[in-house]
This record gives structure tokens, sequence and C-alpha cells, in this order.
């Protein structure tokens, strides 16, 4: 799995240290201001914009994200603390018109920029998805809209969304919201029990130390089991901003260190963040234990600073240069993001090193308009700097900009619809096959049969415009799924066994199962007529990125050994040892590659196969093992979606798409297995390419599955090739 995309959100920095206290007592306050923390900014900005420009040997500079939670944690406990200290309670409206000065113009300016960029940029299926975030992400519940989009296995190969760094600031809002409260309830708790005696910060220490426990524990758990939830939602999160807080409040102890412990402890944070930066990897579980690195690494030098802000690392971070970039950190972030999801689109390919630190130079100027024209003027602005209402009506005002900016162009831009002549659909019908001494019967019903299917993809092959009866409609195929991808037939990552997953005839003595990874369960279309034609029980089993084949499997998207599909193909096996199927349809994806520990098409693919297929047979049932399909390298609704004149703009050559050696290969090891192999190639492609529409039909929902339509249509030969393997050809 493609580590998520991370990003920022910066508390103020100007926000001074927190006053020292001691655990019973409050002392005189201060407000020295932290150069320091303004440093540190820069060195977590840096690491993060590196890392999305793809600088090599910046593998994990993801974490620093979780710098800045700790430093927003430590500035904003810090401005809480004060207050509650100097009032006996938190100035709610205060602290928010304050944080909405502070973040919402810069914060809505770009997003709206990002959405009309979006608008007129991105193919009209990707923007709409993109503006959806956008929605999301102007109301601060964005992060939860990308932890739910990234726990669909459908959806987990779609490319970035332009929004998706506004995650953090949905983080940190909904901190923001919880925190201020549980302070007031301390506090409210503390005067209650002992009158009116100056506030104690030993009861706010155990209730932020609780929410940081609470919360590294639901790291731990969601780190192995939800990972998007785990990387992008308020509790796995909340324990980082919570380590801030815990230095605020203990600043007096920190205060104690001697100036060379003070030192090393700083020096050896910046250390920790670095090494997270570059030891770190998109394949590391995170946060989990990982994050531990530069949260810790943050607090130290953060602490560090308490005791000796100008010396030791806090001399090196508090360098001019490092000082106005981290003034710039905000900004800089909020701009670098979409500027790279976004130029690539604008000039028609990915770009390379130089060109990525080129759009990142752009969004340094950007960021530095920003922080002159819109970030300081309105955060200084007398009008609202005095007038907590003020402040508030400007946050919802921005807010609902934010919103309307995004609302209005996926209301206004029309769904893509072909508007291409309207096509036949495809038609399969079962051939007459004569009595013929030299030829198998079922061998000439495939190759008649083929050859229908042959012409239609010959016929359709360089058709230029969208049919305007596409079936199904661009709008409409990511939900053209077969039922086993709804009802728990295919099993999730995390889930094992596998239910009573039996359609056709129900009683019929002759069972058909189709089993393997989603590859094998996007068939069940086709396999479900075939049944009832046939009067079959068809078993569908599958389980996401799991092919049946024994390989040791690490899954990219949990980041670890994948033991759950482990268990899942013991269970399946032992499962059709037990019920002795007549016929095993064994179907996988190819497109697994070196970071789920093997290579398709690689030797010990094939020897995994040949031995897979002669444990099947074994159980006494025939074999049927599946091509692949084309890999239209594209997600062929979106790319359609944006050249409904042009659809072979969305069409892969043939070399592209198909491996001929590699389907070769299986061929020979499923023939030592003792099984049949289908060669799919002659269905979707001609000689040159493989059409993405063939008639009327769109045949892939995504970048790699098939549409229900299309299987179903296909449904004929899938019947003959079946029929084929039970009669023994």
């Amino acid at each position: 799995m493609a580590r998520m995309s991370s990003s920022i959100h910066l508390a103020d920095p100007t926000d001074p240290s927190p006053a020292p206290v001691s655990t019973s007592t409050v002392p005189a306050r201060t407000t020295a201001f932290r150069p320091d923390i303004e440093g540190l900014r820069a060195v977590a900005v840096l690491a993060v914009v590196l890392f999305h420009a793809g600088v090599p040997g910046i593998g994990g500079g993801f974490v620093g994200v979780d710098v800045f939670f700790v430093v927003s944690g430590f500035l904003i406990t810090g401005l809480l603390w004060r207050d509650v200290t100097a009032t006996g309670t938190v100035r709610v409206a205060r602290f928010y018109g304050a944080r909405a000065r502070r973040l919402l113009p810069a914060g809505t300016l770009v997003l709206v920029v990002t959405a009309i960029g979006s608008a007129l940029i991105l193919p009209p299926l990707q923007a709409r998805d993109a503006l959806r975030d956008g929605i999301a992400s102007a109301l601060y519940v964005g992060n939860y809209r990308f932890a739910a989009t990234g726990t669909d296995y459908l959806a987990a190969d779609a490319p970035p969304s332009p929004f998706q760094h506004y995650w953090s600031l949905g983080v940190e809002e909904q901190f923001y919201l919880l925190w201020p409260a549980l302070i007031i309830g301390t506090a409210w708790l503390v005067r209650r029990r002992g009158g009116d005696r100056s506030p104690s910060v030993l009861p706010h220490l155990l209730v932020l130390a609780a929410v940081a426990v609470a919360s590294f524990a639901v790291s731990l758990g969601w780190t192995d089991t939800r990972p998007p939830w785990a990387f992008f939602a308020l509790p796995s999160r909340a324990w980082e901003l919570a380590v801030g807080g815990l230095v605020a409040l203990s600043v007096p102890l920190w205060r104690l260190l001697p100036r060379r412990a003070a030192a090393v402890a700083g020096w050896s944070g910046l250390a920790l963040i670095v090494f997270a930066a570059v030891r770190v990897g998109e394949t590391t579980p995170y946060p989990g234990t990982a994050a531990l690195l530069p949260v810790l690494g943050t607090a130290l030098v953060i602490g560090a600073g308490c005791a000796a802000a100008t010396s030791g690392v806090g001399r090196w971070l508090s360098l001019p240069p490092m000082r106005a970039i981290g003034r710039l950190s905000y900004s800089w972030y909020l701009w670098h993001w979409p500027l790279l999801i976004l130029v690539p689109v604008i000039v028609g390919h990915d770009l390379d090193l130089a060109g990525r630190l080129t759009t990142v130079a752009v969004s340094v100027a950007l960021a530095a308009l920003t922080l002159r024209v819109v970030e300081n003027p309105v955060r200084f602005a007398a009008v609202l700097h005095g007038s907590a209402a003020r402040s508030l009506v400007l946050g919802a005002a921005v807010t609902a900009v934010g919103v309307s900016a995004c609302l209005v162009p996926a209301m206004l831009r029309p769904v893509p619809v072909g508007h291409g002549a309207a096509a036949a659909a495809l038609a399969v019908s079962a051939p007459v096959v004569e009595s013929v001494a030299a030829a198998d019967p079922d061998d000439v019903a495939v190759d008649r049969l083929t050859a229908q299917v042959q012409a239609a993809v010959a016929a359709s092959d360089g058709v230029d415009a969208v049919p305007s009866n596409l079936s199904p409609a661009l709008a409409d195929a990511p939900a053209s799924k077969p039922t086993a991808f709804l009802d728990g037939c295919v099993r999730s990552w995390l889930e094992v066994g596998q239910d009573e997953c039996a359609s056709g005839d129900i009683a019929s003595p002759t069972t058909v199962a189709l089993v393997g990874d989603s590859h094998a369960a996007m068939w069940e279309p086709a396999f479900e007529t075939v049944a009832e034609q046939r009067h079959w029980r068809l078993e569908t089993l599958g389980k996401v990125t799991c092919p049946l084949l024994d390989l040791p499997l690490t899954s990219p998207y949990l980041g670890r050994d994948y033991t759950e599909c482990e268990q899942w193909r013991g269970e399946v096996v032992a499962r059709l040892q037990d019920e002795r199927p007549q016929l095993i349809v064994l179907g996988m994806s190819r497109r697994y590659g070196g970071d789920f520990g093997f290579t398709t098409y690689g030797r010990e693919w094939l020897d995994s196969l040949t031995r897979t297929v002669a444990l099947l047979r074994a159980t006494g049932a025939d074999v049927l093992v599946l091509g692949p399909v084309p890999d239209p390298h594209s997600t062929v609704p979106t790319c359609l979606s944006a050249h409904l004149d042009d659809a072979t703009a969305c069409t892969p050559t043939r070399p592209t798409a198909m491996n001929p050696s590699g389907i070769a290969a299986e061929a020979a090891a499923t023939a030592s297995g003792g099984g049949r192999y289908a060669d799919l190639t002659e269905l979707f492609c001609t000689a040159e390419r493989c059409p993405v529409i063939v008639g009327r039909d769109l045949v892939f929902r995504d970048d790699n599955h098939l549409t229900v339509e299309h299987a179903e249509a296909l449904s004929p030969v899938i019947g003959a090739l079946t029929d084929r393997v039970l009669a023994g050809g």
C-alpha cells in the first residue's frame, strides 16, 4: 500500500511557550517567544514537502505531520492553560476566534483555488470525487472521508485527492473542540472540590495523560487492523497532540535540566526525527509504534528548548533561514500538495524530480504571497483582533465560501455522458456444432463463440466517440460490482473464514467453485448465468488481494505479513477437500509486484500454480485456471470521461496490456498440475489493441475489474469453457 499522503496543520507560530507552573500553584506567567519552535516547523515541513516531491532518501518524510501535531499540542495547551490560570476557565469565544483568524483565511483561499482548478483541470469523474473531498475538508471532516475511502479495496488504486492534505486540519480542529472542554471540565471539578484555591496543574496532567494512553492504545490496534483509520482519524492521533500538551504542562521540570543535558536531549530529539524521516518507509505500519520516533523526538526538542531555547539544537533551529521557512510553513504546505497533483494533469505527463522540485518552488512563492496578503493582514487586523464575535463571523463566512466553492461546481458540471452513436449490445449466441469426426465439439464451440467475440472486439477497435447508450454509464461504473463484493462472499483484508455463498441451482448435485481474489469474483455474473442455465450450484469463494497460490504474501495495505490470507487459503482448501466440487475455477489478478513478496509470472509464481492445481485436482475436481484480462493502465471510466470523443486515448495496446510469454508459462504450469488453462486474450484484444468499450459495453469499472454487464455478456464463452473441462477436453 502506498503511504497515505501526509499533510500538516500548523498552530500559531507566535504563540508563546506556556507559563512555568508547579503542581499545586500558579506562578507568574511568561509570554516568551520560542524561535526554536518556528525553526522546528521548518524541519517538519521540509521533510513532508521533500517526501511528496519524491526526493530520494526521504522515504519517511511523512513523519513531519507528527512533528506538527506535537508542536500544536504544546502551543495550544500552553495557551489554554494560561487562560485557566488567569481567569479560572477558558475564554472559548476568544480561543476559537483566534483560531479562525489564524487558520481559516489561508486554508479557505487554497481550498477555493484548488476546487476551481480541480473542476477545470481534472477529468470530470475525478473532479466530482475531488469536489466531494473539498466539501468534507471545508467542514473539517475530510480525515474521516479519506479514512473511509482508504478502507475500500476497489478505491485503493484511485489517484490521490488534491484536498487530501486537509486531513490533518480536520484532526486538529476536532482536537480543538474536545481539549478546551476537557480543560474547562477539569478546572470546574477542581474548583468544586477545592474551593477558590489557585488552579492545580496535576489534574490536567492526569487527564491529558489518560487521553494520550487511550489514544495510543487505539493507534496500536488500528494500525494493525484498520490502517486508514489509524492514519487519518483523531482517536488514533490524539496522543501525539497530547504528548505536546504534557510537555507544556511540565515546563518547570524541563527547565530544571542542566544546559549540557538539555543540549543532549535537544540534539537527540532532532536525530530521532531525522532518523524517522530517512528510515521509516511507505510499507512501515504507521502510525503505531513507529510514530514514537518523531513524537518523542519532537517532545525532546521542545522540552530542551524550555531550558535553553537559544543554545544546543535551539541555536541552529533559531537561525534566520530556518525561522523564515517556519513562518511560511502553513501556507507552503497548503499550496504544494494541490500543485503536485494538478500540474501533471495540466502538462499531460508525470513530472520528473526536476519538475516536482520546480513545482514545489512555485508553491513557496505562492506561500510567501499568501502570508503577506492574507495570513498576516487578517490575523492582525485590529477590527478582528479585538472582537471574538467578529472573528467567529469571519470563520463562519469563509467556511461557507469554501463549501460553496466546492458545491457549486459539483452541481453545475454535468455528469459525463457519451454522445456517440448508440451501439449494439454484445450478443454471443450458442453455435450449432455439427458432428465432425476429426474435431472435438467442445473445442469447436469454444472457437466459434470466441470468434463471435473477436468480431465484436475488432468492430469496436478504433471507434472514437463513447456510445450514448454505454452500459453501464460512466458515472454508474464504480457501482457495477458483482453481489459477491457486497454480501461478504469476497472477504476483506482482515476477514477470514467463508460464509455459505451459493447461487444458481442451490439443490443441484453438481457444484462449481469459483475461487481466488477479486479477479475470480469479478467473473461471478458470467458463472451465475451459466449455473442457472445448466442447473449447477455455484460457490463463490474470494478474498481481496489473496490468490489461492501457496506463496508467502506481504500486504502493502496492512504493511505486514498477510496472515489473514494464509489462514483463509487453508480454510478454503480444507472446505474444497471436504465438499469435493465437480469443477474448481481458479482466478487471480496478475498485478502482484515485488511489494507483495513475489512477482507475477516469476518462477515461484509458476511453481506455486502447478502445486495448487495438483492439490485441487487431488480433491477429485476438474480444475480450470482463468487467464488474465488486459491491464488498461488507467481508471477507465475516469479516462473516458475526459475523452468522450476519443475513446482510443484510453485504449491500451496489446503488448502493454497482456503478457503473452507469462500466459504461455502459466498454461504450461497449469498443465503440469493436471488442470486446464483458459487464455482469454482473444476475448478482449485485437492484434494491436484491447478496446475498453465493446459494442455498448464498458469493459472495466475501474482500472482492472470487469463490469457486471460485460462479464454477463461473455457468459456463453465461459459456459463453453467450463463444459469443455467437465467433458474432459
